[in-house]
């Protein structure tokens, strides 16, 4: 297992494109779904057209918009998996919609290369209810548990000290920083996460 999680993918680009170089095919399933509830998604743009930029083709899916069966084809076949950033409790509640949190936690077993961003990069833990103080959890009303998809053992803090996220971070991790292992990252930095443990890595300007 080897999986990339960052709190702003288009900051990433150099770490990305050494991560993507171990690809056969060019083609990524770009998972946007989390941005459906927020008021700003231009990171998300940014993000499609910095993974287009290094040569890769995206094949775009809102899983809230399709059924549960071609959404599990798409994603079991695929080398590449990446889910950008929003509301972490409205994605959650989108994956456990469509039954797909098991499959994504196979796959990711099996060797799928995954990329995570910031909404993307919390599912991984264990539980994401930690992240309320970030995200507001009352827009998933038909989410019943928190439980993520639980491929790596902390918890991801993304955004320190990055506008609008300052205060809402810092509170993140002075709230749960002696009761669950957190990561706190920046927008240039990047946690890749291997079988053995984990690294954070910076981008380099």
């Amino acid at each position: 297992m080897e999986i990339l999680l960052m709190s702003y993918l288009a900051g990433t680009k150099n770490i990305t494109k050494k991560y993507l170089s171990k690809m056969i095919s060019n083609k990524i399933v770009f998972i946007p779904t989390a941005g459906n509830v927020e008021p700003y998604t231009g990171y998300i743009d940014e993000g499609v057209e910095m993974l287009k930029s290094l040569g890769y083709e995206l094949e775009i899916i809102d899983i809230s918009k399709y059924d549960e069966d071609y959404l599990k084809n798409k994603l079991s076949k695929t080398e590449c998996i990446c889910i950008s950033g929003g509301n972490t409790f409205y994605l959650l509640q989108e994956l456990k919609k469509k039954n797909l949190i098991g499959l994504l936690y196979e796959r990711i077993k099996e060797g799928l290369l995954y990329i995570g961003e910031s909404a993307g990069a919390i599912i991984m833990s264990e539980n994401i209810e930690y992240n309320q103080i970030m995200d507001d959890k009352s827009i998933a009303s038909e989410l019943d548990d928190y439980m993520g998809v639980n491929v790596f053992n902390h918890y991801v803090v993304p955004h320190l000290g990055e506008y609008p996220f300052e205060e809402t971070a810092q509170k993140t991790l002075d709230t749960y920083q002696n009761k669950i292992p957190l990561v706190p990252i920046n927008n240039n930095e990047v946690i890749l996460v291997e079988d053995h443990g984990y690294t954070v890595l910076t981008e380099k300007k």
